[in-house]
Order: structure tokens, then C-alpha cells, then sequence
């Protein structure tokens, strides 16, 4: 996988408001626990800054108890007045752009849906399909999106559809499916997830493009792969325009 991995999630929220920086944070801060036993990059938070690096290294996103009081206190002056729009940016204070990591969340109250992008430039890659597949299980669990992605960043010069998403190395989608359906797909994993009634249900399925090696976006039998998965998908009117997110 020779460009950035990324993962990216799409949802929209029930309220017509803005959610509060307090909220914001908190779902970051339940993500990045399930990511931080991969690496030790993982395991320091801080809050981006595009002045400077000084100003980038300041303040810790969060402590073993969920977001610092300092976190929240920059963040809620930053967005002060702010009524539709929100980003909140974090990154890992890696030295080395090879170790670096992010972890952001775009809230709106009106127009596009809401966005959590998880990016990651690091020594070891992720090479067991299985890890990013937890990592997106409980993105789901947390925001419940309407689709979500994960594989290499560049792998959208390679989709078939433009105004659509890439099936690229994982897609999910909140609906249940069937080897039938998607028979180009290597793993079809359900996700589940607590109907309210001391049960779980399925809430949706991870379309696995590749299981035997890490995907990538410079492997040709890779890429036709995702683009047979996007034209199975688009067939049955399964795969979402991004005007429909």
C-alpha cells in the first residue's frame, strides 16, 4: 500500500443543530481507544493547529479519562459563534512524516453530511485485513454512518464512478448482504450491533476486497477487483453518489 491508508466515514445526525464540542471529542476520543494497541503512534492525541508546530504540540486531546480540559477549552473558543459548521483536527505529534497519523471530524447542521477521517503514515503497515475491519466495526458502533471506506488514499484516482464511493480495500454499507450479490468480494463481514432489546441485530456489512496481502492502489489485479465490486454494486443500485450521502 504505497499511498496513505485512510478511513472515512459519512453519516447524518438525527438533531438539525450543530453537535457540541463535548460531543465531538468524546466519539474521537472512543475511536482512537480501539486503534491505540496497533501502535504506540497511536496512543498521543493533540489538537492541530495550522500556525505553527509549537502551537500544534500544546495541547493533549486527551487523558485516560476522555477529553482534557484544556482540549475542550481551546477548541469551544475556536468555534465560538460557530453555529453550522465545525472541524476538529488531530494529529499524533509524530517527528518523522512516517510515523504520522490524524485523526479529524467535520461536523455540519445543514447541506453535506458530517465526515471522520482517520489517516495513517506509519512503520509497520497494516497488513492483516482483519485489523482495520475491528477499526471500522467500531467507527460504526459510534457514528453509525451511511457508508464508510478504508484503503489507500490515492485509490480514488482508480474507482470506476466519480460521483460515487470506491469500494477500494473495505467498504461498508449499512444494509445486509450476501455472497450472492457481491461474489467478487474476498470477505463479506456483518456488523453488528444492540437493537434496544437486549440483542444484537445486523446494522450493516464490510465488502472486503482483498484478504490474502494489503491492498493497493499500484497493483493492478487489486484495483480491478474494487472496480468489479463498484460495477456489481451500481447494478443493483447499491453503491451511494456522494449528492446521496
Amino acid at each position: 500500500m504505497k499511498s496513505t491508508p485512510a478511513m472515512e466515514l459519512f453519516l447524518r445526525r438525527a438533531q438539525p443543530a450543530l453537535i457540541d464540542v463535548p460531543t465531538q471529542l468524546q466519539e474521537l476520543y472512543e475511536f482512537s481507544r480501539a486503534v491505540e494497541d496497533f501502535s504506540p503512534l497511536f496512543r498521543r492525541w493533540l489538537i492541530s493547529s495550522d500556525r505553527d508546530r509549537a502551537d500544534a504540540l500544546l495541547y493533549e486531546a486527551f487523558n485516560a479519562d476522555g477529553p482534557t480540559a484544556s482540549a475542550l477549552t481551546v477548541l469551544e473558543q475556536r468555534s465560538q459563534g460557530v453555529l453550522d459548521f465545525r472541524a476538529i483536527s488531530l494529529w499524533n505529534g509524530a517527528e518523522s512524516a512516517s510515523e504520522n497519523a490524524t485523526l479529524s471530524s467535520r461536523a455540519n447542521a445543514v447541506g453535506r453530511p458530517d465526515a471522520i477521517e482517520f489517516s495513517l503514515r506509519l512503520e509497520p503497515e497494516v497488513t492483516d485485513w482483519q485489523t482495520p475491519v475491528s477499526w471500522l466495526k467500531k467507527a460504526v458502533s459510534i457514528w453509525h454512518p451511511n457508508a464508510a471506506t478504508f484503503g489507500p488514499f490515492w485509490y480514488s484516482d482508480h474507482k470506476v464512478f466519480e460521483d460515487r464511493l470506491g469500494a477500494s480495500w473495505m467498504l461498508y454499507l449499512p444494509r445486509v448482504l450476501n455472497p450472492r450479490q457481491v461474489p467478487e468480494a474476498r470477505a463479506l463481514v456483518p456488523v453488528l450491533g444492540d437493537c434496544g432489546k437486549g440483542r444484537d441485530k445486523q446494522l450493516g456489512t464490510i465488502i472486503v476486497s482483498v484478504t490474502d496481502e494489503p491492498f493497493s492502489d499500484e497493483n493492478p489485479e487489486h484495483v480491478r477487483i474494487a472496480n468489479a465490486i463498484e460495477i456489481r454494486l451500481v447494478d443493483q443500485d447499491l453503491l451511494p453518489r456522494f449528492a446521496d450521502l
